[in-house]
């Protein structure tokens, strides 16, 4: 402010306090005070008067009625939108007549209430802040309920429900936004069928859409207006609310088809903003591999005429199945050269797979309550990851989907906020679209697969869907398939949807060679989390034996069920010395303690048939090297090398110069375990000694082998003019290159540097830019400064890799990070209300900035705590998926802790607080005996 931007290096421009926009601290001070006047309209969180009150899953019953049809009529307008809502009620079979009927409803302005045409009297309906109750009395066994009221969509900075982004109209309803639209029962096991008519004024909204297929368009002045149209959308299959969907505006598209199984064309479109069609086309693709590979993969195919996808640039999620009318986050649909990774490509075809398998598991059939969400998504992850390692490569997949889970589920089930893969109770249900619901959920579906077998698990599949079509179903419903299915056992398998916590698998040796019997012991114990006393888990582990003299593998894949707290199995017939490997594949969400030497490490890291094992083996030689060094909170200082085994120097040598194999497994098997994956394997974190171990084992790495990694990068270089491809072969090449050059660039030499702003500069895709300009941001100097500006000035214009920029800022490790975070806030193009910028700067600073959010003196967590606050009223679901940043607390050293819990206690305390937000808050304070 007042001088050129250190940021992008642009011409200054006038000082914040001459725009009038206050700190992040004055500004959550002002709203306790409720002063705050933002420079945008924006729609509150609702206060809570008093406590917010959990919900249970014993508690589920039934609703008095259900809603068979639903009639909406919507007036649309970006500042106001009146909605006409016809619901025909049925009284449930057993519920007592004087039943009154509460409906949910958010954020709205109620006009009128009618009962089959019949306006309500005040006596016969109650208008509560977040329920509109009809009293028993004015309902009849069969009737048709007609509400009218008002939203606002512009002033909807929360983005659910109905609101205004870019210059469309769009929703998002789940979990509970529907109530935000209209007054309604807001819960998933209320099936309707929907019935759309929309108009407004069609020069603001051009393309009008919902679900379903189109029945009627035209325009009808005399009703709507003049310079209005409308469209008429029918959804024959009965669906929860939460998959209603609606979007209106101007949007561009591209058209595709596809040919069923059964000979049926479907209509396929993909609609964006004008200036981002261009970058639809590789979204389109996965979308039709994604129809063909579900109906040879599970034998399901689409059931509509029209499938519909909307690319949406203020998303809260990833993205949303709504039936026939999928919304999109841009960031999870939108490819192009220069502004998606290669791993962005890889995304958007995942998420886009995952979209539309929710067709099938997650709309035709769907959860009874909210407590069963994995029901969909753990199964539907599962699916999505299936299909991305059948369009990739299975082992590269498969170790990208275990150090997710290493890395965001491990530490949140060792958390105060570990829950169950089916939750128990919730406060606010948006809080638990967790990695646990989802990752881990994947995880157990997986262990029905590795249990069964494919063919197993596919029969299982098939009467699932046989008897579950069109109703909404529980876990239990799913596990009960999967057992009648095949005739199975799996009565025991339920504990995975009791028991929160990542157990422990311990494994012991021991081999008799003149009877030839290897001999293998399992014992697990729960997690940390897990509930006193809890009874042991059926776990598949998947066990292969390795020669120690050949490397060949004498025992193949067998996979053990673990069922008791302990059990013993034999491999006859062994009679030399072998290596065992163990829990293949990552055949089960636990921990595995095997204690094994350096040596054998190194020889599964080049000897194991298991490609994930052979991945595995290098992770535990990195890891056990660097909690050694930060052990107690001691180890090397901050830029010094770690001294480090010749073992694990010849293993990371031999990894490195290997030819001919899958290059993109190559690269991560060079990767060093990341913070979090560290943090997860310790009782107490030491966040600085922790840091400090992870420089100095890759600064020790990188002079060892500097000559090597030049060698390898220089071999692994984009010829120029070779054009841009996604083949794996080319992402394998660039993913070993980048690998390469974030080692080089931790020398922090001339000459790395130099080489980091060169591949800058000859980039050919934001790929080859972005892993330069990572690599650079955190070295010293002023050429990460230029490089910044280069790579800033290349991106400005386009939004998603606009963010790109922000995030390798915002993570950067440099000496005064906090300040250039701060500074980054300040800039014209980053605004609260975007969820993708939030995440690019504050997810970025709390999540991946180690060092600087776990600042010794406490800077990071009141920084943090102070943007929580400031966006909790503007969107609470952002704002508690930051706040979850802080549950690490207990785990800290005491010193760290202590800073972190006050600041904890002081989002929670913040006066007009979030019920998602105050959920996480206070339950990551909560003592253990009480959480």
């Amino acid at each position: 402010e007042g001088r050129p931007c250190s940021l992008c290096r642009r011409p200054a421009r006038p000082p914040r306090s001459a725009q009038g926009r206050p700190s992040l601290r004055a500004m959550s001070a002002a709203q306790s005070n409720g002063e705050c006047k933002r420079q945008k309209t924006t729609m509150t969180a609702t206060a809570e008067a008093a406590k917010p009150v959990a919900k249970y899953r014993k508690d589920y019953a039934p609703p008095p009625y259900w809603i068979r049809t639903v009639d909406l009529d919507f007036a649309l307008g970006a500042d106001q939108t009146l909605v006409r809502a016809s619901l025909a009620l049925e009284r449930r079979e057993g519920a007592a007549p004087g039943d009154d009927l509460v409906l949910d409803g958010e954020d709205l302005a109620l006009e009128s209430v009618a009962v089959d045409g019949e306006p309500l009297q005040d006596g016969d309906y109650e208008l509560g802040d977040r329920t509109l109750t009809i009293r028993g009395s004015a309902l009849k066994a069969s009737c048709t309920l007609t509400t009218t009221a008002r939203t606002k969509p512009r002033a909807n900075t929360q983005l659910s429900g109905l609101y205004y982004s870019g210059s469309m109209l769009c929703t998002q309803c789940e979990a509970e936004g529907f109530r935000r639209i209209t007054y309604f029962l807001d819960r998933p096991d209320v099936m309707a069928t929907f019935k759309v008519r929309m108009a407004g004024p069609k020069a603001d909204f051009p393309v009008l859409l919902s679900n379903g297929n189109r029945a009627a368009e035209g325009a009808d002045e005399a009703r709507d207006g003049p310079g209005t149209h409308y469209a008429v959308w029918e959804d024959p299959f009965p669906k929860p609310c939460y998959l209603f969907a609606l979007v209106a505006g101007s949007l561009d598209k591209v058209t595709d088809s596809f040919t069923t199984m059964s000979g049926r064309t479907v209509e396929l479109n993909m609609y964006a903003m004008p200036r981002d069609v261009d970058a639809l086309d590789h979204a389109m693709g996965a979308l039709k591999r994604s129809f063909k590979w579900d109906e040879e993969a599970y034998g399901r195919e689409y059931d509509l005429d029209l499938f519909n996808v909307v690319a949406v640039p203020d998303f809260n999620m990833g993205a949303m199945e709504n039936k026939g009318l999928n919304v999109f986050n841009t960031a999870c649909v939108l490819a192009r050269p220069w502004s998606a990774t290669d791993a962005d490509y890889e995304r958007v075809e995942g998420v886009v797979a995952h979209e539309y398998f929710h067709n099938w598991t997650g709309n035709r059939v769907t959860c009874r309550d909210w407590f069963q969400l994995t029901l969909k998504e753990g199964l539907t992850v599962f699916r999505d990851q299936c299909f991305s390692a059948d369009m990739t490569s299975e082992a590269v997949k498969r170790v990208g989907d275990v150090r997710m889970l290493r890395s965001r589920q491990f530490p949140e089930d060792a958390s105060p906020l570990a829950h169950p893969i089916r939750p128990e109770s919730y406060v606010a249900m948006d809080n638990f679209y967790t990695a646990t619901v989802y990752e881990k959920g994947a995880e157990v579906i997986g262990m029905y697969r590795a249990l069964l077998g494919p063919e197993g698990f596919r029969k299982g599949m098939d009467l699932y869907f046989e008897r579950h079509d069109g109703q909404a179903v529980t876990c239990d419903d799913f596990r009960a398939a999967m057992a009648d299915a095949n005739g199975a056992d799996l009565a025991q398998f339920e504990e995975w949807y009791k028991q929160p916590g990542t157990p422990t698998v311990v494994a012991e040796t021991s081999h008799d060679l003149d009877a030839g019997v290897f001999r293998l012991t399992l014992t697990q114990k729960p997690g940390s989390t897990a509930p006193k006393g809890a009874p042991p888990l059926h776990i598949p582990v998947a066990v292969g034996l390795l020669s120690r003299a050949t490397g060949k593998e004498l025992a193949p894949t067998k996979v053990l069920e673990l069922r008791e707290a302990s059990q013993t199995f034999d491999f006859p017939g062994i009679r030399e010395a072998v290596v065992p490997s163990v829990l293949r594949g990552f055949s089960a969400p636990v921990h595995l303690d095997l204690p094994q030497p350096d040596e054998d490490l190194a020889f599964l890291m080049a000897h194991d048939t298991d490609p994930f094992n052979r991945w595995e083996a290098s992770q535990k030689l990195m890891t056990r090297v660097m909690l050694e060094l930060a052990k107690d909170g001691s180890g090397p200082e901050q830029g010094s090398p770690a001294a480090l085994p010749e073992v694990v120097l010849g293993a990371f040598k031999a990894t490195l110069t290997e030819e001919g194999g899958d290059m993109s497994l190559q690269a991560l098997a060079l990767g060093l375990p990341d913070f979090d994956t560290l943090s997860s394997a310790v009782d107490v974190v030491y966040p600085q000694a922790l840091c400090n171990a992870i420089g100095a084992t890759k600064l020790a790495l990188a002079r060892a082998m500097e000559a090597d990694l030049q060698k390898v990068y220089d071999r692994c270089c984009t010829k120029p003019g070779e054009p841009y491809k996604t083949d794996p072969a080319s992402v394998g090449r660039r993913r070993l290159r980048d690998t390469c050059l974030s080692y080089l660039a931790a020398l922090d030499t001339p000459a790395a540097r130099k080489r980091c702003t060169a591949q800058i500069l000859a980039a050919q895709c934001i790929t080859d830019a972005l892993a330069a300009f990572t690599a650079i941001a955190s070295t010293s100097g002023d050429d990460r400064l230029e490089a910044s500006s280069r790579f800033f000035e290349a991106v400005e214009a386009d939004p998603l890799a606009l963010d790109k920029w922000y995030r390798a800022r915002a993570s950067a490790d440099v000496p005064r990070a906090l300040d250039e975070v701060k500074a980054l806030m300040e800039l014209p193009s980053f605004e609260l209300t975007n969820p993708n910028r939030v995440r690019s700067v504050l997810g970025a600073f709390t999540m991946l900035n180690h060092r600087h959010f776990h600042a010794a003196d406490g800077s990071g967590y009141a920084f943090a705590a102070d943007s929580i606050m400031a966006l909790d009223p503007i969107n609470s679901q952002i704002a508690a998926r930051l706040a979850r940043a802080f549950s690490a607390w207990r785990r800290l050293e005491p010193k760290q802790a202590e800073l972190m819990k006050k600041e904890l206690e002081r989002i929670r305390d913040h006066k007009g607080i979030s019920r998602n937000t105050y959920e996480i808050a206070t339950t990551s304070l909560a003592e253990p005996d009480a959480a």
